[in-house]
């Protein structure tokens, strides 16, 4: 394969990666002028971080770049594909790579699909300099990567692309298609569909491209994003189509049903801890006080998923999925909640009466506070609990 055939079989978004930090568009809050990533780049100086934002957004182009301007050696695993047995085995290179004078970035995409056990396992080496660990996560770090290694890590937070950002990198990326025309109402499109994600923007540019060899256009973009959408739909609609069928099938009763849509998504990859997270809320919002004991198998289904991870934990987001569906329903936790929120809203002034509140002072004690009331297990106070002009107030409903 010669090398302009290479480079035609590459993805568009990988021939656009940049290569060094001039090349980066956005993220100036962290690689612009005496920046934190800019100084630890400029002085060849790596540390263990935690990059955290949303897809598209450079995570993986700016490990690459720390690693190259560094001269570190640079492994890369993706907690998605990878599992224990990868990641001791870049350790042991890594530590091979020391013993021979040299240091070794890992950087590990998707971190937060590493259970707390695997992500255990990145710890001593980090402490004893075997490894530089770059972690990339969409998710929320304070959640999802385990706090010793977090205390370890600097997190650094990555923002979205603009619209401006985004059109910027597609005028770039034209000239990689041989300077192909685009319309500017498409490349504006385009830019907005990608939504802050360079590498969706880069895919529909270069399936626009397969459609309309000529001149791409407002209805080539729109042929192209959706091509996308139907094949790359991690978090688009059929994502949230299919967790929406499993959890109307669980309200619903249908156990077939609710498997048949958890059965998809585990085959998918779907992250398992948005599952349980799911299966969590509908515990409350759904079952809530018809069956006390669904609240707590579901919590205990999230810590299992925490802790083990697949293929192991899909016994016990079956076993979770299907108690939910088969149980009693009841809407009461969630509609009084949505009552209580909404008479709280409407009624921001309403006073605490002056019989129910702190009494930590003899003069509080004077003016009436804590008046009447008595230290006693289901006392009902003569004036009632409620602000005055909310006495008629109800909320709760069986």
């Amino acid at each position: 394969m010669t090398m302009s055939e290479h480079l035609a079989s590459t993805p568009l978004a990988d021939r656009m990666r940049p290569r060094k930090l001039s090349d980066v568009i956005g993220q100036e809050h962290i690689i612009g002028q005496n920046q934190f990533l800019r100084t630890i780049i400029q002085n060849k100086t790596p540390v263990s971080l935690i990059l955290w934002g949303p897809p598209g957004t450079g995570k993986t182009t700016l490990a690459r770049i720390i690693a190259g301007s560094s001269g570190y050696e640079f492994r890369e695993v993706s907690a998605v594909t990878s599992g224990l047995a990868d990641v001791k085995k870049v350790i042991e290179e890594a530590q091979q790579n020391k013993r021979l004078g040299s240091n070794t970035i890992l950087f590990v995409d998707e971190i937060h699909r590493f259970n707390k056990a695997q992500q255990d396992a990145f710890l001593p080496h980090v402490e004893n300099g075997n490894i530089i660990l770059i972690g990339a996560t969409t998710e929320n770090p304070s959640f999802e990567v385990i706090g010793p290694l977090l205390s370890r890590s600097r997190v650094v937070v990555l923002n979205s692309l603009t619209t401006d950002q985004i059109k910027k990198i597609l005028r770039k990326a034209i000239k990689q298609l041989g300077n192909r025309a685009i319309d500017s109402a498409a490349l504006q499109l385009l830019a907005e569909l990608a939504a802050g994600d360079a590498r969706t923007a880069l895919n529909g540019l270069e399936a626009a491209a397969t459609i309309e060899p000529k001149k791409i256009t407002v209805e080539t973009i729109k042929q192209a994003m959706q091509r996308l959408t139907l094949r790359h739909d991690k978090t688009g609609e059929y994502h949230y189509n299919t967790i929406s069928a499993f959890i109307k099938s669980m309200r619903g009763g249908d156990v077939d049903a609710t498997l048949f849509y958890l059965a998809r998504m585990v085959e998918s990859g779907e992250d398992p801890k948005f599952i349980a997270r799911r299966m969590v809320i509908f515990a409350s919002e759904d079952i809530g006080l018809a069956s006390l004991g669904a609240l707590n198998l579901a919590v205990s289904t999230f810590q299992v998923v925490e802790r083990i991870g697949y293929p192991e934990c899909n016994y016990a987001l079956f076993q979770c999925a299907i108690t939910l569906s088969r149980s009693k329903k009841s809407r009461s936790v969630a509609n009084s909640m949505f009552a209580a929120q909404k008479a709280a809203r409407a009624n921001p002034d309403a006073q605490v009466p002056l019989h129910l509140r702190n009494a930590p002072t003899k003069l509080m004690k004077e003016l009436g506070y804590q008046k009447d009331t008595k230290w006693e297990a289901g006392f009902e106070h003569p004036k009632g609990f409620m602000p005055e002009g909310l006495e008629d107030l109800k909320l709760y409903e069986e």
